[in-house]
């Protein structure tokens, strides 16, 4: 699975844990954020790279840190294909996978702290779409999918 994450200021020492803890497990990622917690590169300038890394397939899928996770989210969700969700506990994170098939993991890094952070980045990575739920569900979750798909078509111009 390669992983594209990317961080403002105000989400980067959070990023950088992140970052330590995907390395430890021997994932594969890009840093398409900030290098140092001066940088100015706006919040909004990632998380627009982020989501053009996934949506092009470069990418399976993303991490993004802000202040509060927020605004990372605001601006992933603007491409059609993107499902970013902001997990602030493991089973938000779970459902946001299992139920949302998010393909973006959105953080605060004035929010969450670096073990809760690396618990949830677990979660979200491990959890498949449509995972624990009974098979008239997972059938459901996965036609759903089709239908988010033509809602998407009818509000993106690209």
């Amino acid at each position: 699975m390669k992983i594209a994450i990317g961080s403002d200021s105000y989400g980067f020492a959070l990023k950088e844990a992140v970052k330590k803890h995907l390395d430890s497990l021997g994932y594969v990622y890009h840093d398409y954020g900030i290098r140092n917690a001066d940088e100015g590169t706006p919040y909004y300038n990632t998380a627009d790279e982020v989501a053009k890394q996934i949506v092009t397939h470069k990418f399976d899928c993303g991490i993004l840190v802000c202040g509060t996770g927020m605004g990372m989210l605001i601006i992933a969700n603007k491409h059609r294909g993107i499902y970013a969700a902001i997990c602030e506990n493991t089973f938000a994170a779970e459902k946001s996978r299992s139920i949302n098939n998010s393909n973006i993991l959105t953080l605060g890094g004035m929010i969450t702290d670096e073990s809760t952070a690396k618990d949830i980045v677990d979660v979200w990575l491990k959890t498949e779409f449509t995972e624990g739920w009974e098979p008239s569900i997972q059938k459901w979750l996965k036609n759903s999918m089709d239908d988010i798909s033509t809602i998407e078509g009818e509000q993106f111009i690209s």
